[in-house]
C-alpha cells in the first residue's frame, strides 16, 4: 500500500489580514476585495516522495472528488501489484464517494476500486491529514495580508506556490511526519 493524503480548499479572494511587523505607531492599511470569490483546489499528497498533486474542482462534490482522484490515478497509476491507501475526512461528499465506490461496490468506479483503499480520518481531526500544513503555509506564505485585484491573479500566486511541491521533495515529505 502507498499512503496518499486529499483533501480540498478554497482560497478567497477576500484579504486575510493576520498579525506583521509595522513601525510603532504607524497605523498599516490592507486593502481588500469586497467580493467573496475564491478558487478551489483538491489536492493530493503523497509522503513518501514528498510530492504535492492538485486539480481544480469548481465545487465539491461527490462527482467532483471521484473526478479528482481519477485524475489523481491517471497522473499517479498505482505501481504494479500496488493500491493507494487513500485518507480522507468526513466531509459528506467524500463519505459518499466511499460508499459508491467501496460499499456498493458501484461497476462504473471499478477502475478506482481496483487502485484505491479508502481510510477515513476520525472526525473533526484535521490535524491528522498532513495536507492541512500545505494550505497553512500556502496561506501564510502567500496569501495572507495580500490584495488580489482578480481571482487569476490569486489563483496564479497559489499555483506558483504549489510548484515546487509538484516533484517529489524534503520539505513536503517532512511535513507527513508526526512528532
Amino acid at each position: 500500500m502507498i499512503l496518499v493524503y486529499q483533501d480540498e480548499v478554497h482560497f478567497q479572494i477576500q484579504t486575510t489580514v493576520t498579525a506583521g511587523w509595522f513601525k510603532k505607531g504607524s497605523q498599516p492599511t490592507v486593502k481588500s476585495f469586497p467580493g467573496r470569490f475564491k478558487t478551489s483546489y483538491s489536492g493530493f499528497v503523497i509522503p513518501k516522495s514528498g510530492e504535492l498533486f492538485t486539480c481544480k474542482p469548481e465545487i465539491f462534490n461527490y462527482e467532483t472528488t471521484i473526478a479528482s482522484i481519477r485524475d489523481f490515478l491517471e497522473a499517479h497509476p498505482a505501481p504494479e501489484g500496488k493500491k493507494y491507501a487513500l485518507v480522507m475526512d468526513n466531509a459528506p461528499w467524500h463519505k459518499k464517494t466511499i460508499r459508491l465506490v467501496e460499499t456498493e461496490k458501484q461497476p462504473e468506479y471499478e477502475d478506482i476500486r481496483e487502485s484505491v483503499t479508502f481510510i477515513k480520518l476520525p472526525p473533526y481531526s484535521p490535524d491528522l491529514n498532513p495536507i492541512e500544513q500545505v494550505w497553512r503555509i500556502t496561506r501564510r506564505e502567500n496569501t495572507h495580508n495580500v490584495f488580489f485585484a482578480t481571482v487569476s491573479i490569486l489563483e496564479e500566486t497559489v499555483d506558483s506556490a504549489f510548484e515546487p511541491w509538484a516533484k517529489p521533495n524534503d520539505q513536503l515529505r517532512s511535513l507527513c511526519f508526526f512528532k
